[in-house]
């Protein structure tokens, strides 16, 4: 493997232009040498030198052009068909343009006769022409344009991460669907306790007025009361039973925890200095993970900063699909308690017109007042209890910065 090129002589300008003192640059090619590493990292990383005036120093050395990586280039996939990511690694070029007869090569090492050896046996053309580029820019290059494994790609890694994005936006447009579901049939449960409301009071005034003109209007009133409730009951059954019935929490929380996928291959939460959450909930352990992923990159350079936004904007999907997820609980948390909450105030009240009034031919009505409310606060109950769980374990909702 090729040793990493400390030679200080490639910066001396640094020192002629008083950037560096004469002591900090051999200090730096010191460093360079006792870690194996570029000194042109160690100016850029450990004294602050800017890539501009690294880049201007190699090409006043080379008396060569510089290019720069940049992940918006079109590189003609000809350049790239015979050559290998590791040799280019290795010997520190990459061809990037291809301009009539003549092929551009960006090295690290414009002087290098290898380099050209191996550019002539690997890529056909009449005329070369180099451009000098620092030696992590060469990496960028090959990284990006060469197929590295998630994680490590640029351009490509954006893709994969619009894709997540498309899959928890397809995922949080279900959860809307299944919330507008859960909001209709709300609407309908209203219709419902509209029209045993209905039945209610005009039972209750049948028995208490003895006044017979009256009773062709409350009467009537039963009639309004069951015809509201039979057009609620059909708008919920329709719902209850319908193909875009909301799913049970298992497949809420088993989807949603499915479409974080992404932050394993992309974002490298194992790496990274979070707190590994105690909680039951598998989405509430998700969620707690999200506040410490929002910004994981500080791009350089800073055309690079295109895949810093997509990974960022992923993570802020993330929270929106995660947000959407406990939204949807809620949702059927607040179909059960509005179930649960009507059908224990009729069955109540049905229970209390027939103990107040004693059995006759209208406590009929009664006992549809409390068989109503029976079975709402049984199937409030199969909404809510199956959700209560998550709604214990809500973490708090993490702010991007």
């Amino acid at each position: 493997m090729m040793l990493a090129n400390t030679g200080s002589q490639r910066f001396l300008i640094l020192v002629e232009r008083g950037i560096l003192a004469d002591e900090e640059l051999r200090k730096a090619e010191h460093t360079a040498v006792a870690r194996s590493i570029d000194l042109e990292r160690v100016l850029l990383r450990e004294y602050n030198v800017p890539r501009f005036i690294l880049l201007k120093a190699l090409s006043e050395y080379y008396q060569c052009p510089t290019i720069e990586y940049d992940e918006r280039m079109l590189i003609p996939p000809a350049l790239l068909s015979a050559v290998n990511g590791d040799m280019l690694s290795i010997s520190r070029w990459f061809p990037v343009i291809k301009d009539g007869d003549t092929v551009i090569i960006a090295a690290n090492n414009p002087e290098d006769p290898a380099v050209l050896d191996e550019a002539k046996r690997f890529i056909k053309a009449e005329k070369y022409e180099f451009r000098v580029a620092l030696a992590e820019d060469i990496q960028w290059f090959v990284l990006d344009f060469l197929h590295a494994r998630p994680g490590y790609l640029l351009g490509t890694e954006r893709t994969g991460l619009s894709f997540w994005r498309t899959t928890m936006a397809r995922w949080r447009t279900r959860l809307a669907c299944c919330r507008t579901d859960m909001a209709t049939a709300r609407t309908g449960l209203a219709f419902l306790r509209w029209g045993l409301g209905f039945i209610a009071v005009a039972n209750t005034l049948i028995r208490t007025q003895k006044l017979p003109i009256t009773y062709p209007l409350y009467w009537s009133i039963i009639a309004m009361g069951f015809f509201l409730g039979f057009l609620g009951l059909s708008r919920y059954l329709k719902i209850r039973r319908s193909e875009m019935n909301p799913p049970e929490r298992r497949t809420i929380v088993g989807m949603t925890s499915a479409t974080m996928g992404f932050l394993k291959g992309y974002h490298l939460i194992e790496t990274t200095d979070v707190e590994i959450s105690m909680k039951k909930s598998i989405l509430a352990r998700i969620a707690d993970l999200l506040a410490s992923h929002c910004t994981i990159l500080y791009p350089s350079p800073s055309s690079r900063e295109r895949t810093h936004l997509a990974r960022e904007r992923s993570v802020l999907g993330a929270q929106r699909t995660m947000a959407a997820c406990y939204r949807t609980i809620y949702a059927r948390a607040r179909t059960g308690l509005a179930l649960i909450r009507t059908g224990f105030s009729f069955a109540s009240f049905g229970i209390g017109l027939m103990h107040y009034f004693g059995l006759s031919s209208l406590s009929v009505f009664d006992a549809i007042l409390i068989v109503a409310g029976t079975f709402m606060v049984v199937d409030g109950l199969l909404w809510y209890i199956p959700v209560r769980k998550e709604q214990s374990e809500l973490p708090s909702c993490p702010i991007p910065q």
